[in-house]
């Protein structure tokens, strides 16, 4: 075998790790793929002589194709919502296969992919590269052209963004997380009359005007009349998980870990009384996102 035929073939047999690490670091499968590809061309055009740690080379390979594609995106804040409440935009809008999008966002975890891309370039692959891939600080600190120890600040500074501030002490924050836990899989599984035993009867669901194209916010009142509109975003619902919003237990829309929409829950003893819906930036940019663990 030659060296060409046999880089390929060692090439391949990192490809699985080499997507992980591109899907962390940039929250779309396809940008991960062409993430990795780019990688490929650059491996195979250089050769791997002196190379002693194949793998670690080229996840660092990969982490610095993926650091100049994060670098390179202009205007990401400013990019258009446009969601619809049917959810049938979502696959068309993001190409590629929405359900193994769908499925791998969901491994990962939703709400992880959203605070990550808050976190700039450097935070990013710091926390990504040593919490995920467990990449030693020096070998780290090259690429983004810093001192280890300035990249272990942010790392750390990324990880405190992940976790959030400690929700308030609520004896109830787990029996909140099963009931939004049972609001989202009712709503992926279509199943109407599950969702309904979650909510209150008089439930009542805002909907801000980018949720919806309207002159007014969207004010839908009842169970019956408020499940039938979460039925009509199953699709959407692929691309959502629970996060802690503001401290509490709610739900994050992210297709490409791109955040979209909120829904913030008021559950009670008697199930959920109150949902609002959240898509129009200012609003999202001022929620405290983080990751729910419970």
């Amino acid at each position: 075998m030659n060296e060409p035929e046999w880089l390929a073939e060692r090439f391949e047999e990192h490809r699985p790790h080499l997507r992980a690490v591109g899907y962390r670091m940039l929250g779309s499968l396809s940008e991960a793929d062409d993430a990795v590809q780019d990688a490929w061309l650059r491996v195979s055009r250089a050769g791997t002589g002196g190379v002693e740690n194949l793998g670690g080379w080229l996840t660092t390979v990969v982490a610095r194709v993926c650091l100049n594609m994060l670098r390179s995106r202009e205007h990401r804040r400013e990019e258009p919502i446009d969601v619809q409440m049917s959810g049938t935009v979502i696959g068309r809008e993001f190409g590629g296969d929405p359900e193994q999008e769908a499925l791998t966002a969901d491994s990962v975890g939703v709400a992880l992919l959203v605070v990550l891309d808050t976190l700039t370039p450097a935070e990013r692959l710091a926390f990504v590269l040593h919490d995920m891939f467990a990449v030693p600080f020096e070998e780290i600190a090259p690429m983004i052209e810093r001192s280890p120890a300035a990249t272990r600040q942010l790392a750390s500074r990324a990880r405190r963004r992940v976790k959030g501030a400690a929700p308030a002490p609520d004896a109830d924050l787990s029996r909140r997380r099963r009931v939004v836990d049972a609001f989202l899989a009712a709503t992926r599984g279509g199943d109407l009359e599950a969702l309904v035993a979650l909510l209150h009867p008089d439930v009542v669901l805002r909907a801000d005007r980018a949720v919806v194209p309207t002159p007014e916010p969207i004010v839908v009142r009842g169970a019956h009349s408020v499940g039938k509109g979460a039925m009509a975003a199953m699709e959407r619902a692929w691309f959502t998980g629970t996060a802690l919003v503001d401290g509490a237990v709610g739900l994050v829309m992210a297709p490409r870990g791109r955040l979209r929409l909120v829904l913030s829950f008021t559950i009670t003893e008697d199930g959920i009384t109150e949902i609002d819906v959240i898509a129009e930036p200012d609003r999202l940019g001022r929620i405290d996102l983080a990751v729910l663990d419970v």
